[in-house]
């Protein structure tokens, strides 16, 4: 790879770290070309991306922004998961290592912190933001349509006694 290619990769890079949510570091040594393009097909479902960067690149542009821990998760054939949302590069990568053995979770990078794998692993168990969002709707519903029942139950009330009144009449 020539320089012009090197420092393309280290921008790319630091936009990847800087713009995503999260980015998951992965081992996947042992993986066939049919299980990576699986993987990446559920990703690329979900907004994320699997990429393989060189490693000295992917610490060149964390600049040491990461400390040694950050730079202690690229040892070996690594692969890059990211996506905007922090918690769906975690989520489907967890499972995708819970069925295939070949790819290890080894840590994950949000902003400056690093994670290792108990808590990248623990990010995967949150809910991801378009679940949260409709929760968040639902509890702002919620209230308006009990109000909208308080409100209706006495208008209904007196069209019972009404209608109880009309047919002891007839």
């Amino acid at each position: 790879m020539d320089r012009a290619k090197k420092a393309e990769s280290i921008e790319e890079l630091k936009s990847v770290f800087a713009e995503s949510g999260s980015v998951v570091v992965t081992q996947y040594s042992g993986m066939t070309f049919v299980e990576m393009s699986e993987l990446r097909n559920r990703l690329r479902k979900e907004g994320a991306v699997l990429k393989v960067f060189k490693n000295r690149l992917a610490q060149k542009a964390l600049n040491g922004s990461a400390g040694e821990k950050g730079d202690a998760l690229f040892k070996g054939p690594v692969a890059l998961v990211y996506s905007a949302d922090p918690v769906t590069a975690a989520k489907i990568s967890s499972q995708y290592a819970k069925e295939n053995d070949k790819l290890k979770i080894i840590g994950g990078i949000m902003g400056t912190d690093v994670l290792n794998e108990a808590g990248v692993k623990a990010l995967a168990t949150l809910p991801s933001l378009d679940e949260l969002r409709g929760k968040l709707i639902g509890l702002l519903q919620a209230p308006a349509t009990k109000i909208a029942g308080v409100l209706q139950a006495p208008a209904g009330a007196v069209a019972r006694v009404i209608a109880a009144h009309a047919e002891k009449a007839a």
